[in-house]
């Protein structure tokens, strides 16, 4: 029903465009005008009736009042036609309304046979109205991706040699000085090297809070700056940046078909001839073996012409990739991107789910998760968990180790308290010694306490063990661990539940760090110590093992990740910061690094498969039904425009349901 060569966003004019700039006003014109035929058809309906019913007027006269209101409505559909067979490719919906319709139009020149203007305006006008509904449908759907085009700034403010200038974002270049006000977006990645702000990043991620950032964080671009004025040190081009990396996948998503569109394309291009030559049969074939072929021609014509209206596949052709479309934007409003389409059908067969575990379980930074005392116990008494954090973050104070900045950030009053500390000495592969306000402290691992001396108690904690003696006498360790997410629990519960019969953890982490995370988390099976390639070979081997129909999810966020994520199924990356490796390989993209949303996408992707099944069944059963009605002759021309146009119409509005996505994980509210 669809006029596929405006689907594009703006194809012909791509370079002035950027899908939901003049497209988006293209499509609303085109809705308008659409409209205005449509009433403008239903007001000169309305007189030829009225003309028909209250003067006497010849079948020719008859003919010319209905071919203005027919005309109106239909010549694009007849023009469409026409383009169809010009091009080789006559066999389309515009081809079967065509014939149908002028068919209807000339039928009551056949004598004994009733004209039926009326009905062939009227098939017309709902196939109009039908692609009325599926313009709009289409248009909430363009509407719900373009959202995210909104993110691409215009400009970005640079610092050059002391001057402040405004230029395009295109022009400026990795390590410069960019300078983002309240309100404004970020035009480019960088890191934060003056100012403090909170940021909204619901546009890439879906999340509501704020997220708050210091001088040394990471800003990714198409964040909202809210209140501080921040400088920025960029650290990649706009055409690397975050905000174009996601443009990008999402203006290519529908590149990919799915399997279900592209059965439903290669089902139409089958079919419609099918039922073109059906039709010429019905017509044609029952007359013939009749007694009198002029007798029965007419009525056996109008069954067919009532068959092609009938047997028009537009309910199908549209309704399927628009489910698809719409799902992808219900997704990428909650900072899912989707790929393509055909990655919807394999998220939705998901069974068995391999994840990585730093960054993707994990949060990828080290937080001190336990203090013990020189008995090894669990320290009660504040005062000296307190004391080893305090000696432990001076000690640690100029090290750029990332469990040195764990031990600051687990006692960050250091900056400011007065404690001298002098003669630091960095041990190599041992730990630090300096002298705090007059004590020896010495802070590191168990070579180091051998170093100095000092007997250490075993700790039987997971984690990395950083202990403490002072003045040759131990005092106690730290135990430091990469914390496991807040979700991370819920988001295996609620795999299990959706009915992933198989949760993996493939990490190179020690034995020990894993199997506690597995262990905590209730994952199925964990792999350990393992480098790129030995997951690809674990993933390989899963692969092989897993049931046909069924697909394998990996996910994951670091360049290591990549093989794994372009071997899998269906590759899900955590884009919030993962690697542009690791999002570059993925089929999906996770715009935060939340797992629950690996349990959200799975929902989303069911939930528009099923929409998509829905609506095929639902238009095969209406028009088998009416196809034999026709066959019979027990099927009128208004049950024809119902099986086509209102099963079409009914298929759109169902289709829409893909869009409309909550942001609850509970799957009963998850879609309303």
């Amino acid at each position: 029903m669809a006029h596929h060569h405006e689907h594009g966003c703006c194809s012909e004019h791509e370079e002035h465009c950027h899908c939901g700039g003049h497209c988006h006003s293209h499509e609303h014109g085109g809705i308008k005008h659409r409209v205005i035929l449509i009433i403008l058809t239903i007001f000169l309906l309305s007189i030829a009736v009225f003309v028909e019913k209250q003067f006497q007027l010849s079948i020719w006269q008859l003919l010319l009042i209905y071919l203005v209101p027919y005309l109106l409505i239909g010549h694009e559909t007849l023009h469409e036609a026409i383009e169809g067979m010009k091009e080789k490719d006559p066999f389309n919906e515009h081809f079967l309304m065509s014939v149908a319709t002028l068919g209807a139009m000339g039928i009551g020149f056949l004598p004994n046979v009733e004209p039926e203007f009326t009905e062939a305006v009227f098939v017309m006008l709902f196939f109009q109205i039908g692609e009325l509904f599926e313009g709009y449908a289409e248009g909430k759907s363009r509407d719900s991706i373009a959202h995210l085009m909104n993110i691409r700034p215009d400009t970005a403010t640079v610092e050059r040699n002391g001057v402040v200038n405004v230029v395009p974002p295109e022009t400026v270049s990795v390590g410069e000085t960019i300078i983002i006000k309240p309100g404004e977006k970020v035009p480019l990645d960088g890191v934060v090297v003056e100012g403090t702000s909170s940021l909204n990043t619901v546009a890439l991620t879906g999340e509501s809070l704020p997220r708050e950032v210091n001088v040394g964080d990471e800003v990714i671009s198409g964040c909202v700056n809210l209140n501080g004025l921040l400088r920025l040190q960029t650290t990649k081009d706009f055409s690397q940046s975050t905000v174009s990396k996601i443009i990008e996948l999402v203006e290519h998503a529908g590149e990919n078909k799915s399997k279900s569109e592209t059965f439903i394309a290669r089902f139409a291009h089958v079919y419609t001839p099918i039922v073109v030559f059906a039709a010429l049969a019905l017509a044609i074939l029952p007359p013939f073996f009749s007694e009198s072929f002029s007798a029965t021609f007419p009525v056996w014509l109008s069954r067919a012409l009532i068959f092609l209206v009938v047997s028009c596949p537009c309910a199908l052709v549209i309704s399927v990739p628009l489910t698809f479309f719409g799902g992808i934007g219900g997704a990428s409003r909650k900072g899912i991107l989707v790929k393509g389409a055909n990655y919807m059908d394999v998220l939705a067969k998901v069974k068995t789910v391999v994840m990585d575990k730093t960054g993707t379980l994990t949060k990828g930074v080290f937080d001190v998760v336990a203090v013990h005392s020189h008995e090894c116990e669990d320290l009660c008494e504040k005062s000296i968990r307190t004391q080893l954090l305090h000696l432990a973050a001076h000690v640690e104070h100029f090290s750029t180790h990332p469990i040195a900045e764990a031990l600051r950030m687990a006692y960050p009053e250091a900056d400011a308290d007065a404690c001298e500390v002098t003669n630091v000495e960095e041990i190599a592969g041992r730990g630090v010694r300096a002298i705090v306000n007059g004590d020896i402290v010495c802070v590191g691992n168990q070579k180091m306490m051998e170093y100095v001396g000092v007997h250490s108690c075993a700790c039987h904690s997971t984690g990395t063990i950083v202990h403490v003696a002072i003045n040759g006498n131990y005092a106690g360790h730290i135990v430091i661990s990469d914390c496991i997410k807040e979700d991370a629990q819920q988001t295996v519960e609620d795999m299990k539940s959706l009915g992933v019969s198989r949760v993996v953890m493939l990490t190179g982490d020690l034995k020990s760090e894993g199997e506690q995370v597995a262990k905590e988390l209730g994952i199925d099976e964990v792999h350990t110590e393992l480098l790129p390639m030995d997951k690809v070979n674990h993933v390989e081997a899963l692969l092989q093992s897993k049931s046909e129909g069924e697909a394998l999810a990996f996910v994951g966020d670091g360049i290591n990740d990549a093989p794994v994520l372009a071997r899998a199924d269906v590759g899900i990356a955590m884009g919030g910061f993962g690697s542009d490796a690791a999002i570059e390989a993925a089929d999906v993209v996770l715009m935060d690094d939340h797992p629950s949303k690996i349990v959200m996408a799975i929902k989303i992707a069911r939930h528009t498969i099923s929409i998509a099944r829905q609506n095929v069944i639902f238009a095969i059963v209406v028009k088998v039904a009416v196809l034999l009605l026709a066959a019979w002759g027990a099927a009128t021309m208004w049950m024809a425009v119902f099986a086509d146009v209102g099963v079409t119409v009914l298929a759109v509005l169902n289709a829409m349901r893909a869009l409309r996505v909550r942001s609850c994980l509970n799957f009963n509210e998850i879609f309303c």
